[in-house]
């Protein structure tokens, strides 16, 4: 390879990064799902940004599926700018932040479990303000990420997550695909999606789509676009995006669709397919495609796990594109490892 960037090195840990995480924060993890299995709260709220917001979206789909419970994303400035304090009894309140240093996030937490809720923080730094305000911590265990745009903390963020709400709910189905992920993610790895490289060697912009916890992958791999290939990519769901942002597609025009092995399938390949038609060039991880082209994609042993599988191939994908349109995607412009927002 003529070039090995940060974030190849780093895209190759995940699968390493996410075995730490499973050995190294499993106790915890029993601990504080113990204690809500006791409590029994009535709701969940989330507070995080970026990619760490991506990642609570995901667990914002998994855990209404999973639970039942209702799962809301907190704005953290409505404690940090506004001093608004919320009626947040009951509940759980879960902080997700790879460095866990933004004081926004901090003070949304720390008001949080003022209000009754009990905090739990999701992270990479242990010594962290945020764990620090938090009840319980899970760490990530991804090691030091070099590399501006995150990959194994997104994703050992998300597993965390996952893992939290697996051992909540005592599902041992769930529990054995997420002991599995580490070797799937092996394979996940090597792909990167070379025709889709192709097609986007030279556009400045796309779609990207998904639907249910896809669409928190979606969000996340637009953001990627941004940040690493400066290609404005805009994210929706397969649900909304029929509803006035396809006006502005055209004959060749790039749509990306994430599409796992679970009830959304059927309708994000659906509209794919319906826009591959109206001349868009169209690509979706999905094997049930009639007109859009399919990306390789790992299967893991639980639908709500596919989108992780998912997105390290994206990560591999991104990455090489970056390199082959002549971008660091080490260092993006104008960017910083830890934006802190008061």
């Amino acid at each position: 390879m003529a070039t090995e960037t940060h974030m190849y090195r780093e895209i190759r840990e995940i699968p390493a990064a996410t075995q730490r995480m499973l050995h190294g924060s499993r106790e915890v993890i029993e601990r504080t799902t113990a204690e809500l299995r006791q409590t029994n709260p009535r709701f969940i709220s989330t507070v995080a940004r970026g990619s760490s917001d991506h990642a609570a979206t995901y667990f914002k789909y998994a855990a209404e599926l999973t639970l039942g419970l209702p799962v809301a994303s907190v704005g953290p400035s409505i404690a940090s700018i506004y001093g608004a304090e919320l009626q947040l009894e009951n509940s759980v309140c879960i902080g997700i932040s790879q460095s866990g240093q933004s004081p926004d996030i901090v003070k949304m937490a720390s008001s949080a479990s003022k209000q009754g809720a009990i905090a739990v923080a999701i992270t990479n730094n242990l010594g962290s303000p945020l764990a620090e305000a938090c009840n319980h911590t899970v760490p990530i265990h991804a090691g030091e990420e070099l590399s501006v745009a995150a990959t194994k903390t997104f994703v050992t963020s998300a597993v965390a997550g996952i893992a939290i709400l697996a051992h909540w709910k005592q599902d041992q189905a769930l529990i054995d695909a997420i002991e599995h992920l580490p070797e799937i993610f092996e394979e996940a790895a090597t792909y990167d999606w070379p025709e889709l490289r192709e097609t986007l060697l030279d556009r400045d912009s796309l779609f990207v789509l998904g639907r249910g916890p896809s669409y928190a992958i979606s969000n996340e791999a637009a953001l990627k676009f941004k940040e690493t290939c400066q290609i404005h990519a805009e994210s929706y769901s397969s649900a909304e995006v029929l509803h006035g942002p396809v006006s502005i597609v055209e004959p060749r025009y790039p749509i990306l669709g994430f599409a796992s092995r679970d009830a959304s399938e059927h309708s994000i390949v659906s509209v794919i397919d319906g826009l591959t038609q109206n001349g868009a060039a169209a690509f979706i991880t999905s094997d049930k495609a009639k007109d859009a082209r399919g990306l390789r994609f790992a299967k893991t042993m639980h639908p709500l796990t596919d989108p992780l599988s998912l997105i390290v191939s994206f990560y591999a994908f991104i990455e090489r594109l970056a390199v082959e349109r002549g971008i660091n995607p080490d260092t993006p412009r104008n960017l910083k490892k830890v934006t802190e927002t008061v």
